[in-house]
């Protein structure tokens, strides 16, 4: 593999690889034995619970073909236990499953197969999103409409109800809150939010802001916040 793959992102301390073919589970983990020491493995969704309770894992991948169960319905559980971001393997393309695999949690998906070099790029995007930005400590703490938004501690209240966001909502959030007054366009936030070139970004940017606006709008049928900018984007409005 070239050294080349391995110089930009964080590396993940631990991955939890749920994946029912043994073959396919070896490749991934020695793939990713490449950037992360700790690699651990399940092959049942039974395995996979257990092993995100003992200890939480930085990332997860997970293969909606199981032999317990469907994979989809495994990935809310998870959702459940763990804040960790989840990139989905699947074989399915189809625009309502991609809606629903985000809708379920995911934070991104790959088509399989997939080579060595989209799957690293893919656990590092992951691993910057769910890192706290340094530029964001200027905008840290924000108090307007009810709602509370801290950056740094990762926290969000609104009328007085905490909200739980996942890594890649909270990566759009600082993105957004970083540009305050600006538009940006979807395109502009899937190269600020998921750094790369593969996927669907349209898709991926309305499924997620959508998420993002049910948990920090006072109103999310009247957004305050996120503004649309009718042909240009999307925009943050802070405090006045």
């Amino acid at each position: 593999m070239s050294p080349a793959l391995l110089t930009t992102g964080p590396d993940p301390d631990s991955i939890l690889v749920v994946e029912g073919d043994a073959d396919l589970l070896d490749v991934l983990t020695h793939t990713l034995g490449t950037i992360c020491g700790a690699v651990r493995t399940a092959s049942t969704r039974t395995d996979a619970i257990r092993e995100c309770t003992i200890e939480a894992p930085d990332l997860v991948l997970l293969d909606l073909g199981l032999p317990d169960g469907d994979g989809a319905n495994l990935l809310r559980r998870l959702r459940g236990l763990t804040d960790a971001p989840i990139i989905v393997l699947s074989g399915r393309v189809e625009e309502e499953e991609k809606v629903a695999l985000l809708d379920a949690g995911a934070d991104d998906f790959i088509i399989k197969p997939c080579g060595a070099a989209e799957l690293l790029a893919r656990v590092r995007g992951q691993m910057r999103r769910s890192a706290t930005s340094i530029a964001a400590r200027s905008w840290a703490r924000i108090a307007t409409d009810g709602v509370e938004i801290d950056l740094i501690a990762q926290r969000v209240v609104r009328h007085g109800e905490p909200q739980r966001l996942t890594p890649t909502e909270w990566a759009l959030l600082r993105a957004l809150v970083l540009h305050s007054g600006r538009a940006l366009s979807s395109r502009e936030l899937w190269d600020l939010v998921w750094a790369r070139e593969f996927g669907d970004f349209a898709t991926h940017v309305r499924v997620h802001m959508t998420h993002l606006r049910r948990k920090i709008e006072p109103d999310p049928s009247m957004p305050r916040l996120i503004i649309t900018e009718p042909g240009v984007g999307y925009r943050f409005v802070g405090p006045k």
